[in-house]
């Protein structure tokens, strides 16, 4: 799922970190943070996001659990259409805006 602030003058790791976000990483223009709901750190709200001039557009998604690798690679998350996603991104809008 993705969404866009407009106009966001604030430095995004604090803002997020803020909303209960954790830094992952710094790849390029994108920032990644996770937000877990359990010590294992699955489930967890997974957000890639960037500047696009004033604007901060983010990508978020629902990591149901750890990828699996082998012959089939499977990313197990959530990406469109899942209640807990469209609240959190009501959630990230008020808090972020």
């Amino acid at each position: 799922m993705i969404f866009t602030i407009q106009n966001f003058k604030d430095n995004p790791t604090m803002s997020f970190r803020r909303a209960g976000y954790i830094f992952q990483r710094h790849a390029g223009s994108e920032m990644s943070f996770v937000r877990s709901f359990s010590a294992s750190g699955y489930p967890r709200f997974h957000i890639y996001t960037k500047m696009d001039g004033t604007n901060l557009e983010v990508s978020i998604h629902l990591d149901m659990k750890k990828e699996t690798y082998g012959t089939d690679t499977r990313h197990h998350g959530e990406y469109e259409d899942n209640e807990a996603l469209r609240d959190e991104v009501e959630r990230l809008k008020n808090v972020l805006a």
